[in-house]
């Protein structure tokens, strides 16, 4: 394998917001709206992006797909739940 990146948090991040910026997906902002006029702090509700945005980074990298924008925006309505974590 070629040199092997490991995306962190703080990347996740740099990407959520840099989303906010082009404003692509419109998906991003609208969420980030809601959890925030739901009382969700700015920097927790771009975290929980950052964990929907992660789901879709791991995937790619770990099957070598695509992106799957569709399931990102199905993950971003999910929040503040956040399904994918949950343990049997």
């Amino acid at each position: 394998m070629q040199n092997e990146e490991i995306m962190t948090g703080d990347m996740l991040v740099e990407i959520v917001e840099n989303q906010l910026t082009d404003g692509n997906p419109v998906k991003v902002k609208e969420t980030l709206m809601r959890l925030v006029m739901s009382g969700t702090p700015r920097e927790e509700a771009v975290q929980m992006i950052a964990c929907a945005l992660s789901i879709e980074v791991f995937d790619v990298a770990k099957n070598e797909g695509t992106f799957d924008l569709k399931r990102y925006s199905e993950n971003l309505t999910a929040l503040p739940d956040m399904p994918w974590e949950v343990e049997d």
